[in-house]
């Protein structure tokens, strides 16, 4: 059963890690170089394409993981495979609780109408900053199931 459960987790965890990546290297710092309404409209552009996608592979990942911990022939696979399903559900929960909300503000800004006062500047920084935590979060995840596959006996 691992040998079907650690291919899934590899695969899901890698999309999304490569997601995140994508983000990291291109999206966040062409973000930087955005004003103010533009930012707002390229940001609520693509978070609605990442946002369904993203926490379906990480919960397939948690998901693959927590069975591939169970199922593994051997402690260290399991171990291995139970601290990457952590990683894989610690992304999400980095998401729902700072990336998500700042999304959902975001959408929710008319950028012709800007709120009075808004630091764009220190909200693009925070968002960075949660959003490069979560991509080594999922880069871990995926470091650690790849080892787990390659410690298959």
């Amino acid at each position: 059963m691992t040998d079907l459960l650690l291919p899934l987790a590899l695969l899901a965890n890698g999309l999304a890690a490569g997601v995140l990546v994508g983000t990291v290297l291109g999206v966040v710092p062409f973000y930087m170089t955005l004003a103010a309404d533009s930012y707002v409209r390229a940001h609520a552009f693509a978070v609605g394409r990442y946002d369904p996608f993203q926490p379906a592979c990480l919960l397939i990942t948690f998901a693959a993981d927590v069975a591939a911990a169970i199922t593994a022939p051997t402690a260290a696979v399991r171990a291995l495979c139970a601290v990457a399903g952590l990683a894989a559900v610690s992304v999400v929960a980095i998401s729902l609780t700072r990336n998500v909300p700042m999304n959902r503000w975001i959408r929710a800004q008319d950028p012709e109408t800007l709120p009075a006062g808004w630091d764009m500047e220190a909200f693009r920084r925070r968002w960075a900053r949660w959003n490069s935590t979560r991509t080594a979060v999922a880069l871990l995840a995926l470091v650690l199931n790849t080892v787990a596959a390659a410690a298959l006996p």
